[in-house]
């Protein structure tokens, strides 16, 4: 099975270093969050012209490194992120210190369409659509393949106690594993298709090849 992964508000959650009040790490230190502070490449510009720095403090899910190793024991591990690669490569070299994930796009491999923009055309991943699954907070980043998508609970750093990664999506994950298709088992129970029409996006839009 192709696993793929988004990042932001899917894996991890981040904030400006400079704006976040003391008492949110504090918080989150007592509750037992994980987090840390990087450096990384902003879209901004110096006045010189080279990247601007910029200061992120990071916010790990929890239960995300032990989500990571169990996935990777059952699927192929793909990171796609609508996040700009000057921060997001640096990122996950920080929560991917075993190098499980085996593949990474970032922003520039998503497209750009009439509904949506940083769409995650997953044409790019796999040809293979029975064993392809997504997990995003943003279901709009699946719209093109419907069929394929978890649409995760999104993470905040106020979620202290979250047990998504371990309790809900690891085990819908294995089972997903062991199916021929993991499709239909996905349309059963998000009933997706449906959702995007309620949304106003047209059924020709989907890349659908099942029956």
């Amino acid at each position: 099975m192709q696993l793929i992964l988004d990042l932001d508000e899917t894996l991890v959650c981040l904030y400006e270093t400079s704006s976040l009040p003391n008492i949110v790490r504090n918080q989150a230190t007592e509750a037992g969050l994980k987090w840390f502070e990087l450096e990384c490449l902003s879209s901004e510009k110096e006045y010189d012209g080279k990247p601007k720095l910029s200061h992120v403090t990071v916010f790990e899910r929890p239960g995300l490194l032990k989500f990571l190793k169990e996935c990777s024991g059952f699927a192929t591990l793909v990171l796609f992120t609508a996040g700009l690669e000057g921060y997001a490569r640096t990122l996950v070299d920080k929560i991917d210190v075993e190098n499980r994930i085996g593949i990474r796009l970032y922003r520039l491999s998503t497209i750009s369409m009439e509904y949506r923009n940083h769409v995650k055309d997953l044409v790019c991943v796999s040809k293979d659509f029975c064993g392809t699954v997504i997990v995003d907070n943003n279901p709009f980043s699946f719209l093109l393949q419907p069929l394929n998508g978890i649409p995760c609970v999104p993470f905040s750093s106020g979620q202290h106690y979250d047990d998504q990664l371990l309790e809900v999506l690891l085990p819908l994950l294995k089972h997903l594993s062991m199916e021929k298709d993991a499709r239909p088992a996905l349309y059963e129970r998000f009933r997706m298709l449906e959702w995007f029409q309620r949304h106003e996006i047209p059924e020709s839009t989907f890349d659908l090849d099942w029956t």
